[in-house]
């Protein structure tokens, strides 16, 4: 297998692109080696097999999503409020709609895992590990709100940006960014 770093990133950066617009039916070899302007057969060198490529694509998912610690930190720096949750949940909302691609991709991930026992059981661990981070992140930080609060906030907060990012116009009259504020206020007592 190929060891060129940049290489393999455009090429995960391009799957992720791929499997936003055509989903898992368009995710071929030669559709990555295309989106990713690279010589045709580049992306088998890559790859060892199709599970191993939805691997990686979760952990670049992951890279891609994740915030600058040090923009972490700054933000941080307020008091541990209810209005400091509410920026969290803002910045993820903005990062959802930077990033577009990689959350879809995810969804799309996540509904061929309904298909595939082997990737049901990775994506399973990739997303428990996100969310097991994510509460003791909120716990550790001194936030309000408790571990339950926190997987409802993370249940409230994935099913707005499903609809931000499927059928946008559904929420729109409602205010995405109020619905938010609201969660946090409602869920996090």
């Amino acid at each position: 297998m190929r060891q060129n770093p940049a290489r393999r990133t455009a090429l995960l950066d391009a799957a992720i692109e791929v499997l936003a617009r055509e989903g898992s039916r368009g995710l071929t070899l030669r559709a990555l080696d295309t989106e990713a302007g690279v010589p045709t057969g580049t992306a088998s060198n890559y790859f060892t097999n199709r599970a191993d490529m939805l691997g990686q694509i979760m952990q670049r998912t992951r890279e891609r999503l994740t915030p600058d610690a040090s923009d972490v930190a700054e933000t941080l720096k307020a008091e541990p409020t209810h209005e400091l949750v509410k920026t969290f949940m803002h910045q993820i909302i903005e990062r959802m709609r930077a990033d577009r691609s990689s959350h879809l991709a995810m969804l799309e991930l996540r509904l061929m895992a309904t298909r595939s026992p082997e990737l049901h059981a990775e994506l399973t661990r990739f997303f428990r590990d996100e969310l097991e981070g994510n509460i003791n992140f909120h716990l550790d930080s001194g936030l309000p709100g408790d571990t339950t609060g926190m997987v409802l906030l993370y249940l409230a907060m994935f099913g707005l940006m499903v609809d931000d990012l499927t059928i946008p116009e559904l929420l729109a009259p409602h205010q995405p960014e109020r619905l938010v504020d609201e969660m946090v206020s409602r869920l996090l007592l």
